[in-house]
C-alpha cells in the first residue's frame, strides 16, 4: 500500500481576515477552522455550545471567538468572509412533518438570520460561502443517469425542495453587494461524518451492495472540500481586487464571474455503490459479498431512503471548467488515504 498523502497548506487569501463560521464544530466546521488557523485567518465561531466550541476549537492565541447567535455581532463587527455549515443531520429519523420542520429551520431560517445580520451591517463581508448538497438535483434512477451539473434543473422532492430554499436564503445576500458561493456537497468523506458508518459493516466482513448496487455515488475527500473552500476566498478577494467592486444584484443560480453562483463540491470520478463497497473491502481485505436488499432500507428510513437507494451522478463541471485540481480525483487513492 502506497504512503498517503501529507495534507497541504491552504491558503484563503490575505492573512489576518475574519471569518465567521457557522456549524464550527461538526465534522467539516471542525477541520475548516483549523485550516484557517494555520493560514493566519481570525475565526468567529457560531455554535450552539460555545463551552463545548472553546475546548473542541481551542483558541490558538485568542484566534477563535465563539458566539451562539448572530445577535450576539454588533452592526460594527468587521467580517471578511462567511462560511455557513450549520444544518441538522439529513439521514437519520423518519421525515415526518416535525422532522423536516426542524430540517428547514436548522438551514433556512439560520441562513435567513445570518443574511439579516448582512443587511444591517455597517462593513459587509466580502464573501458568503453556504453550504448545500447535491440533494438539490433530486434522485435518479439507477440505469442510464445522465451526468448533473450546476444547470441541471432541481425536482419535486423533499431534499430538493430543502435545497432550494436554503440557497435562495443566501443568495439573498446577494443584494447588499456580497459574493454568494452555494456549494453543494456530495458524500464527504473523512475520518468522521459517513464514511466510518458506512465502512463497518465491511470491516466486519457483512459488506456488500445495497438495494442492487447500481445507483450512482457522487463523494468528495474533506481535503478537497477544505482546498475548494480555500480556492473560492482566494478567488474572490483576486476577483474584488480586479474588479474594483462587488458584484451586487445578482441573482440566484445565474453564474457569474467570480464565484457567485452554485459550485458542485464532488469528485470527477463518479461510482457505482456497488464499486464503492468493492473498492472499500479490496483496501480493508475484506470480502464484500453480503448485499442488503431495498424493501428494509425503505421501511426503516421511508422516504429518505431515496438518497441511499437512487443515487445521483454529479459532477463539478464549474470547478473544473475553472481550472480546480482535485487532490483526490479518484475513488481509490481517496479511501486509500482514509483507511
Amino acid at each position: 500500500m502506497s504512503t498517503p498523502k501529507t495534507a497541504e497548506p491552504l491558503h484563503f487569501g490575505t492573512p489576518g481576515q475574519t471569518v465567521l463560521v457557522t456549524g464550527a464544530t461538526g465534522f467539516v466546521g471542525r477541520r475548516l477552522v483549523a485550516a484557517l488557523l494555520a493560514d493566519g485567518q481570525r475565526v468567529i465561531a457560531m455554535t450552539r455550545d460555545t463551552a463545548r466550541a472553546a475546548r473542541t476549537l481551542g483558541n490558538a492565541g485568542g484566534a477563535v471567538r465563539c458566539v451562539m447567535t448572530m445577535d450576539e455581532l454588533p452592526d460594527t463587527e468587521k467580517i471578511d468572509i462567511v462560511v455557513n455549515l450549520a444544518g441538522a443531520r439529513i439521514l437519520g429519523p423518519r421525515w415526518t412533518d416535525k422532522r423536516k420542520a426542524a430540517l428547514r429551520a436548522s438551514r433556512v431560517a439560520l441562513t435567513r438570520r445570518v443574511v439579516d445580520w448582512i443587511a444591517r451591517a455597517r462593513h459587509k463581508p466580502r464573501l458568503l460561502v453556504s453550504a448545500s448538497a447535491i440533494g438539490y438535483y433530486g434522485v435518479q434512477p439507477q440505469d442510464g443517469a445522465a451526468p448533473l451539473t450546476e444547470d441541471s434543473p432541481p425536482q419535486p422532492v423533499f431534499m430538493s425542495q430543502l435545497c432550494q430554499e436554503w440557497e435562495a436564503a443566501a443568495q439573498r445576500a446577494a443584494q447588499h453587494g456580497v459574493q454568494v458561493a452555494t456549494t453543494r456537497f456530495g458524500l464527504v468523506l473523512g475520518d468522521g461524518g459517513a464514511l466510518p458508518p458506512m465502512l463497518l459493516p465491511v470491516k466486519l466482513g457483512v459488506g456488500g451492495p445495497m438495494g442492487g448496487g447500481c445507483q450512482r455515488l457522487s463523494w468528495i475527500h474533506i481535503e478537497d472540500l477544505l482546498r475548494g473552500h480555500a480556492w473560492l476566498a482566494a478567488r474572490s478577494e483576486a476577483m474584488g481586487e480586479e474588479s474594483g467592486v462587488q458584484p451586487a444584484g445578482l441573482q440566484a443560480g445565474v453564474h457569474q464571474a467570480g464565484v457567485q453562483g452554485a459550485w458542485n463540491f464532488t469528485a470527477p470520478q463518479v461510482v457505482t455503490q456497488r464499486e464503492f463497497i468493492g473498492t472499500a473491502a479490496r483496501l480493508l481485505h475484506r470480502p464484500a459479498w453480503l448485499p442488503t436488499p431495498a424493501w428494509p432500507v425503505r421501511l426503516l428510513l421511508g422516504e429518505q431512503a431515496d438518497l441511499l437507494l437512487e443515487g445521483q451522478n454529479v459532477v463539478p463541471a464549474r470547478l473544473l471548467r475553472k481550472g480546480f485540481r482535485f487532490r483526490y480525483p479518484q475513488l481509490e487513492g481517496a479511501l486509500r488515504s482514509l483507511v
